[in-house]
């Protein structure tokens, strides 16, 4: 820190040159955020210093809060659902296991995830002292249900479906999970993190949410394909009897108590979603996932007529390419500007087309794209 101040400009200055340092979205297709919505920004600036944490201080931001919590409830099946507003999908994937754990009791307990579970499980293996066991996936990337069945012993307190995988954006077959959560009495969370925005949106109808009865929990981020300011994340539970156990006593606050994992929580989050949700309505995150949807199934067009195919056909916004080489073809896209990524298992070119993408960028990638694997296959 200096010792004296620096003007406004200069500061304003340093931080222009920094910024410009950043990947624009418009060359990103690794990221599952995007630009938050103008509504939801002017939002998080009007709420800017505000704190959940203690929400006495701050009631009308506690009253939006609670109103998302609904929304998000209604969306996914269940208005009286209980939760709040986490920093995004880690977060609360750590709270809804937490509060399982708490409810069970069990000495050396274990929760089963399919082997596509964001790493964010392994943060809970290693915070929580839980043995994380991973399924096996059926040949379209999917929880292999017979494999997780195999894994549920006398220390299973809770199995994990995802719906939205981060690198496939495949949906787990969650009825069958919700079934097998319910005939063994266990706890079972759905990491909807990236699909929570996705999914309700889609054409073709999935089974994922409260409306089945054996799904306990469920994470889902405003801050990704709900144009949402980040962090914005939300963590929903069917009975507010799991959420009290994370309660602990604040005698110094407005509250007596408080379930989060983080104290002071950012206002402006609960705000940014409110904003958006009410201005976008069920018609706009139609029209947007729609659209998304349209540019990727072009882009698999276009990646055909280079004589790649996909490894399956998108279910969501996410398409995963079987490329020869993949790691090399990511190297080479990055070359020309774009950001890529690859799956762990197999090896394959991850792409996401989010809403800053627009139709002229993709056919620009696209024409890099074709260039780049016709280069790699003749080398």
């Amino acid at each position: 820190m200096n010792m004296h101040g620096m003007d406004e400009k200069t500061i304003r200055s340093i931080l222009n040159d920094l910024k410009s340092k950043d990947t624009p979205y418009e060359r990103v297709l690794s990221s599952m955020c995007t630009y938050p919505h103008p509504v939801a920004v002017a939002a998080h600036q009007q709420f800017i210093e505000t704190n959940l944490g203690d929400p006495g201080l701050f009631a009308g931001t506690a009253e939006i809060e609670h109103e998302v919590m609904r929304m998000m409830g209604t969306l996914f099946g269940n208005p009286d659902a209980h939760g709040y507003i986490t920093t995004g999908g880690t977060e609360s994937n750590i709270q809804a296991i937490h509060a399982i754990k708490t409810a069970r009791k069990i000495r050396e307990p274990n929760i089963i995830v399919p082997a596509s579970a964001h790493f964010s499980f392994d943060k809970v293996a290693d915070i929580l002292g839980i043995e994380v066991q991973k399924a096996d996936l059926d040949p379209e990337f999917r929880a292999d249900i017979s494999s997780v069945e195999d894994l549920i012993d006398e220390n299973t307190i809770g199995i994990v479906g995802i719906a939205g995988t981060t690198e496939f954006g495949q949906i787990d077959p969650i009825r069958e999970l919700s079934d097998l959560a319910l005939s063994k009495n266990i706890f079972l969370h759905v990491d909807a993190a990236f699909g929570g925005f996705v999914i309700p949106f889609l054409r073709e109808k999935y089974e994922f949410d409260f409306t089945l009865p054996g799904v306990t929990s469920i994470a889902a981020d405003p801050h990704k394909m709900g144009f949402a300011t980040i962090p914005t994340g939300g963590l929903l539970f069917q009975d507010s009897s799991y959420l009290n156990r994370l309660s602990v006593d604040t005698p110094y606050l407005t509250v007596n108590s408080q379930q989060t994992l983080s104290g002071t929580r950012s206002g402006a989050s609960a705000a940014s979603a409110y904003a958006v949700f009410t201005y976008l309505g069920r018609e706009g995150y139609e029209r947007i996932v729609q659209r998304c949807m349209e540019l990727t199934h072009e882009l698999v067009a276009r990646a055909r007529e280079s004589g790649i195919e996909p490894l399956i056909d998108p279910v969501t916004n996410v398409l995963v390419l079987d490329v020869p080489d993949a790691d090399s073809v990511r190297s080479k896209l990055k070359k020309r500007g774009w950001d890529v990524s690859i799956t762990r298992d197999p090896r394959a070119l991850r792409l996401v087309i989010m809403p800053h993408l627009s139709r002229e960028n993709l056919n620009l990638f696209a024409d890099d794209f074709a260039d780049v694997v016709k280069w790699t296959s003749a080398t």
